[in-house]
């Protein structure tokens, strides 16, 4: 969708933040050089939330641009004001698109409410199946196919679709809006719950960005810095593992890379770097009891 809109519409700048996740991130970067676009990151607080007067002054370019700003972080779990940004959008005429993968199936979202012209979304992350997706194209949008070939898509790619699959979509995706306010409130029970069990067995814990604020992320994860010396943390995941125990240490796209997270490079500082930091997704799937246990393993490990 990046690339079409530099490519069909004359997008010739993309506003994003440096906590993205890198399949825009990448993309923006490989636009520029292709393309001579101009990126702009908008500035963030020490929690990683977007600075919505900076946004607004960026917006103010006299170039076609496109805003490419994530709903919910993949890493952190900050919740973007996606309805703030759509109006700024929509006063400065932008484009915006939007990373919904972490949101859709968690939140409702009317996008005849919403100004939002483009957006991802990833069946795994609702218990759908994995390897398939959708995206969301607002309609005359002017995109022409990456794709050329037969009418499959409306046009917009062509290739024989994987029906299986997107009958999972449909279905998963149904399920989960049919349950989403009893489940929503079991799930953040369990978010909840892990804060308080963490918080006691590890006082100089923290949590990363504003995961550990119910009203300002997401209910689904938690990113937690922990106090545990450096030559520990090394083989912490591995333990962790050994034990039955998934988790990563950024996005789980990054698992089995060496790499330190870039999200957490822009909000903390290079002592808390030093610590492991984790991160815990929760489903309705998950117990309480499966939060003690890893709670003791941690405690275990530590000491």
């Amino acid at each position: 969708m990046l690339r079409s809109a530099v490519r069909d519409l004359g997008v010739k700048e993309i506003i994003t933040s440096r906590i993205e996740h890198h399949a825009v991130l990448y993309t923006a970067t490989q636009l520029e050089q292709e393309y001579g676009i101009s990126i702009k990151y908008v500035d963030l607080d020490e929690h990683g939330t977007i600075d919505y007067q900076h946004l607004e002054a960026l917006l103010q370019a006299d170039k076609k641009q496109l805003v490419s700003l994530m709903h919910v972080n993949n890493e952190i779990g900050n919740l973007l004001d996606i309805k703030k940004v759509g109006a700024l959008c929509k006063t400065y005429d932008a484009l915006f698109h939007s990373d919904t993968v972490q949101s859709v199936g968690h939140y409702e979202m009317d996008l005849q409410d919403l100004n939002i012209d483009f957006m991802a979304v990833s069946a795994h992350k609702f218990h759908g199946p994995k390897g398939v997706g959708f995206a969301f194209i607002r309609k005359h949008s002017g995109l022409k196919p990456l794709i050329f070939g037969g009418e499959q898509e409306r046009g917009h790619r062509a290739g024989t679709e994987a029906v299986h699959n997107i009958v999972g979509l449909e279905e998963a995706l149904k399920l989960s809006y049919a349950n989403l306010i009893e489940e929503r409130a079991y799930v953040t029970t369990l978010k909840a719950y892990f804060i308080k069990k963490i918080s006691e067995a590890f006082p100089k814990a923290t949590f990363n960005g504003h995961c550990a604020n119910l009203e300002k992320s997401t209910y689904t994860l938690i990113n937690v810095c922990l106090p545990i010396p450096a030559e520990k943390a090394l083989i912490l995941l591995f333990q962790l593992d050994l034990k039955g125990i998934a988790c990563s240490k950024g996005s789980a796209c990054q698992s089995g890379s060496n790499k330190g997270s870039h999200v957490l490079s822009q909000i903390l500082s290079d002592a808390d770097l030093q610590k492991p930091s984790l991160r815990f997704s929760f489903c309705k799937y998950n117990t309480k009891e499966e939060i003690d246990y890893v709670v003791d393993v941690l405690k275990e490990f530590v000491n």
